[in-house]
């Protein structure tokens, strides 16, 4: 069973955000867990932070994405050489980036750290996991 320790934030009186920690190329990412997210996807920005400096020209991709608190943006995709969760390894992993500044500012606002980018329903569902509030992890075979 592959597990990840999972970080509770509480969000205003009667609310949590879900986070964990992945690694992207070698390097820690804080990524939120947002079951209602149908892809997982990175912010256009930070996402720079884990990639090659000659890989930093995302692809532009027709599809609009909805959700994160907007009605529509564009997207562009990038490949990730490793995407690490737990012992679950995804190599040249092809994902979305997107604009998430508003998301990050809300956060700043809060005084809370920002975030690289949000676990959606595509590897969720994928992986069959099982989010166990109790235990304060997410886990999955394989």
């Amino acid at each position: 069973m592959n597990t990840i320790k999972l970080h509770l934030l509480p969000i205003e009186e009667d609310g949590y955000h879900i986070f964990f920690e992945a690694i992207i190329n070698g390097k820690p990412a804080r990524i939120l867990i947002d079951t209602g997210a149908s892809r997982t996807v990175f912010d256009a920005e930070r996402i720079k932070t884990f990639l090659k400096p000659d890989n930093h020209n995302f692809e532009k991709t027709d599809k609009l994405s909805t959700g994160l608190g907007t009605n529509t943006m564009e997207s562009h995709t990038v490949v990730l050489d490793e995407f690490i969760l737990g012992e679950t390894i995804f190599n040249d992993y092809d994902t979305v980036v997107l604009n998430m500044e508003h998301v990050n500012q809300s956060y700043r606002m809060l005084g809370y750290p920002e975030i690289d980018g949000v676990l959606g329903g595509d590897l969720l569902h994928g992986l069959k996991a099982v989010i166990d509030y109790r235990r304060k992890q997410v886990r999955w075979k394989g």
